[in-house]
């Protein structure tokens, strides 16, 4: 088995690999960006891949989303929830005094937004496609700080010179593991289902009409996340999450007025959640 994920290593999808129980003698087999990773599933040279799609300070990961609503259809078998908190990497001797520029992953600064305001007030943020990318170049003598995984700190020879960083304590980031499409696990009682639902004709209510069928049949959803379809403006499609397993009557129903209603709907797999919360 060779499972793919958002490289180099040290990133934390890295760490959400190694809870994988499956994952644990697989092949793990880092990508630049997520749809590198994806890509190289669709194409057969990984067997699975582990993205991020949701943190809880910062929301849905919109790379994500918009990889897995087109193209070549992948499927969702499992995920991860992963406890997020960063620490600031700089090479060893490096003060708080010396940084004038600090890199991370774009979803990394928001989290750490008023943090950086009161101890590094003049440092300039730099975009990474990857807080392990960010502390790669750290050590290459790119930047002068990266926030990142303090476990990435012995892979890149960098110092900690601050931990635990964050404005909002206790984040989480929520990671997929993903297949080529096949059939669902078996339903365990704690499961989730994710559906991409493309909205034919816009009208007055279409929004409505697809929330009343879970509505109807007491299906709690868990997100709900609207993206652009690139097909003009005012188009969208709406990514959903939501309790329950395909295999339950009540949600083999819900997506089958689904299928009614909307132009399109994209399965993209029945799971068990992470955190075992039944509906």
């Amino acid at each position: 088995m060779r499972y793919a994920y958002l490289g180099p290593q040290g990133t934390f999808t890295e760490a959400a690999l190694h809870a994988v129980p499956e994952a644990k003698d697989a092949e793990h087999v880092p990508y630049s960006t997520v749809p590198a990773a994806l890509d190289a599933l669709r194409r057969g040279e990984v067997d699975a891949a582990v993205v991020a799609l949701e943190n809880s300070v910062e929301g849905s990961v919109p790379t994500t989303l918009d990889e897995l609503a087109t193209g070549q259809p992948l499927q969702i078998v499992g995920e991860v929830q992963l406890p997020v908190s960063f620490a600031l990497l700089v090479r060893p001797g490096t003060d708080f005094a010396d940084i004038k520029t600090v890199a991370s992953h774009p979803h990394a600064q928001p989290q750490c937004r008023r943090w950086l305001a009161a101890h590094i007030p003049d440092a300039e943020w730099r975009a990474a496609t990857s807080n392990a990318e960010a502390a790669q170049m750290v050590a290459d003598g790119h930047y002068d700080a990266a926030l990142a995984g303090a476990f990435a700190a012995a892979r890149y020879g960098l110092s900690v010179l601050a931990e635990d960083i964050h404005d909002v304590p206790d984040a989480v980031t929520r990671f997929v593991v993903l297949r080529r499409p096949c059939p669902p696990p078996e339903p365990t009682g704690m499961d989730r289902t994710s559906v991409v639902a493309f909205i034919g004709e816009d009208h007055p209510g279409a929004l409505l009409e697809i929330l009343t069928e879970f509505a109807v049949r007491g299906i709690n959803l868990t997100l709900i996340q609207s993206r652009p379809t690139g097909t003009g403006l005012g188009s969208y499609r709406f990514w959903m999450d939501f309790e329950g397993h395909v295999a339950e009557k009540r949600v083999g129903e819900a997506l089958m007025g689904l299928r009614r209603i909307c132009a399109d709907v994209r399965f993209l797999g029945s799971y068990m959640r992470a955190d075992r919360i039944r509906p």
